[in-house]
């Protein structure tokens, strides 16, 4: 079997749904690429879960264009712009080296620029991986945000990284080493799988997801630091993702307010303002966007 097609037992794991659906799905036609070989169907590991009939009507202006525009390969739209803005940001962050126009060019030309700074070769992987780390959350905006999910996130943003090959450094899967982040101990790797698996229960048990609800979610995630790197750009590709399925408006934690947003992570459960008000500044500046592009929210 081609290591890009999984059976049906693995697809209903990833997107925790029944297995018998995905049997149905594959044999009315409504996941392409589905293969049946004897009486086993195999299908596309990347392939979109088929949206359900009342499904349209969830879906936002924004999450429209972006679909569209991704499948239109349109230059110069809100899904451009976003690709640019969000994976500049949020890698620039975390520390990479590239800046905003050679994140452009690279998105545009799929090169990179001759320059006479050296260049770290897994800046440019993990910018290139972002943007599919992207195309996923616009295309599976809906799907139930688990821990396959999550982990898959994970091994698209770290694939073919100098880490990526390491022995202690676990792609798509949880950290094996103990970890910190801003000089705060984080979640044991022996209590993180709990720890996910209570996060998410917990997130889905309140009722309605909110703005503050991706918050709270946001920064528990990033307290738990669930893997041994990426978390961080794990973490706002899912509050992206999770305003997308939840008709909110997007937003992206750029350079010039990440000293508030790390003092709003840290001083979440006693004042959670300092991180709601950090948001809501980038949800505006994200709505300004939109505006120029005139999508409505």
């Amino acid at each position: 079997m081609s290591s890009n097609f999984i059976t049906t037992k693995e697809y209903a794991i990833m997107h925790n749904i029944s297995e018998r659906t995905v049997r149905n799905y594959c044999a009315k036609g409504r996941i392409p690429n589905a293969q049946l070989i004897g009486k086993t169907w195999t299908l596309p590991a990347d392939a979109h879960v088929p949206e359900r009939k009342n499904a349209k009507s969830k879906i936002s202006p924004l999450l429209k264009a972006l679909r569209e525009q991704k499948a239109g390969c349109i230059k110069g739209g809100i899904y451009h712009r976003t690709q640019i803005d969000l994976t500049y940001n949020s890698n620039h962050i975390e520390g990479s080296r590239l800046t905003k126009e050679q994140t452009r060019y690279i998105y545009e030309t799929n090169t990179i620029e001759i320059t006479q700074e050296a260049i770290i070769v897994d800046d440019i992987i993990e910018t290139t991986n972002h943007f599919r780390c992207i195309d996923y959350i616009i295309d599976h905006a809906h799907n139930p945000l688990n821990e396959a999910f999550i982990k898959h996130l994970h091994t698209l943003l770290k694939s073919g990284t100098s880490e990526a090959s390491k022995s202690w450094f676990a792609i798509g899967e949880y950290k094996l080493l103990p970890n910190e982040v801003g000089g705060m101990e984080t979640t044991k790797p022996e209590e993180v799988k709990q720890a996910m698996k209570m996060l998410i229960k917990q997130y889905y048990n309140t009722k309605p997801i909110t703005f503050e609800t991706i918050l709270d979610f946001h920064q528990k995630f990033e307290s738990i630091h669930p893997f041994q790197d990426g978390n961080g750009r794990v973490g706002r590709l899912i509050m992206f993702k999770e305003c997308l399925a939840h008709n909110i408006v997007p937003f992206i934690i750029t350079d010039e307010i990440k000293m508030y947003y790390y003092r709003g992570l840290h001083e979440w459960s006693r004042t959670p303002g300092y991180l709601i008000d950090t948001c809501l500044t980038a949800q505006d500046h994200y709505k300004a966007i939109l505006d120029y592009f005139k999508i409505k929210y």
